[in-house]
């Protein structure tokens, strides 16, 4: 499985993202290409913010899906997404390509930190599983805009 933690493949992303325009087609869902990245923050925040969640995990969803999130197997398409992370409105390309970008490269560049918050609904991950679960949100929807 791959990590946005690993040099190439935090380098295949970044190109897989230039390939990216205003008018990229999406092959499935109900997001446009600005939606989406502005929707591919959410989980990067959760990576690399410095503060700890209320929220209480689930055991049962913990148990049911957790696995699934750093897994080979790809995620199946039109997967349900929570509603904070559904974008209401129509967003800009150019800022949210711009955002996405730095925030990538900040996840990136944490790469040695050991102390990870956990996921507020599949709480504990190790930072091995914080780096293949970011890649493998990021490689879902870069492969739902064709690139």
């Amino acid at each position: 499985m791959k990590s946005i933690f690993d040099e190439k493949t935090y380098q295949e992303v970044l190109k897989r993202l230039e390939r990216l325009t205003p008018d990229s087609e999406r092959q499935w869902g109900k997001m446009s290409v600005a939606q989406m990245l502005w929707h591919c923050q959410m989980p990067i925040r959760l990576a690399i913010k410095n503060k700890k969640s209320n929220k209480k995990s689930n055991p049962l969803i913990r148990l049911l899906f957790k696995k699934s999130l750093y897994s080979d197997k790809p995620w199946r398409k039109n997967l349900p997404t929570i509603p904070v992370a559904k974008a209401r409105e129509e967003k800009d390309f150019k800022q949210e390509m711009n955002t996405l970008r730095e925030m990538v490269e900040e996840l990136h560049s944490l790469k040695e930190r050991t102390n990870w918050n956990p996921h507020p609904i599949f709480g504990e991950f190790t930072p091995e599983q914080w780096g293949k679960l970011e890649y493998k949100h990021l490689d879902h929807h870069l492969r739902q805009f064709g690139v």
